[in-house]
């Protein structure tokens, strides 16, 4: 899917969740950001970084996990397998998924390669709700605050919380070697 399309994409699914529609926006900038340690994969990145939280628009929604909804949804309008692998396992999707009982469906979708998945994961977790840059760590916070302890998504961001945290460290470091932002 060509970044034009899946800009468009994004924006008509996401339209009715105005923080979602920010949130994407930024986690899209990011993307851009990455640019220099992209090299070829930019692009696929960028698409995936304006595509990855589509799962929350209702006519996505399948199983109630968003990652999974999202990369379900975008292969039912023909969208890359790679792209749709991106979108179905960012940030704490594994985690998600296994609390969820869901590992079967995430697992429909390859596992990107981990250069790709850390690019990803940095842009959300670097992204805030409202479409600012935020640091990983308050962003975690944000994310447990807001479902609060006894919801699915506290339990998988808290046991994924280290792996995150090493994943935007990955890129991070990628990032200052390249003479990046």
């Amino acid at each position: 899917m060509k970044l034009s399309l899946a800009y468009r994409t994004a924006e008509s699914l996401l339209a009715g969740i105005p923080l979602r529609w920010a949130h994407s926006c930024r986690v899209f900038e990011q993307a851009r950001v990455l640019a220099p340690v992209l090299g070829a994969d930019e692009e696929v990145v960028r698409v995936a970084a304006i595509l990855h939280d589509v799962g929350y628009a209702p006519s996505a929604v399948d199983t109630g996990q968003h990652m999974i909804d999202g990369a379900r949804y975008l292969r039912r309008i023909g969208v890359d397998a790679e792209v749709c692998s991106l979108v179905a396992y960012h940030s704490s999707s594994e985690w998600e998924a296994a609390e969820l009982g869901l590992s079967a469906a995430l697992s429909e979708f390859r596992r990107p390669p981990s250069e790709l998945l850390d690019a990803i994961t940095y842009c959300d977790l670097t992204s805030g709700p409202d479409g600012t840059v935020v640091d990983p760590v308050s962003r975690l916070d944000e994310v447990l605050r807001r479902y609060g302890t006894g919801h699915v998504v506290h339990r998988a961001v808290s046991a994924a919380r280290p792996a995150l945290l090493a994943m935007v460290d990955r890129v991070a470091k990628r990032l200052a070697e390249s003479g990046g932002a």
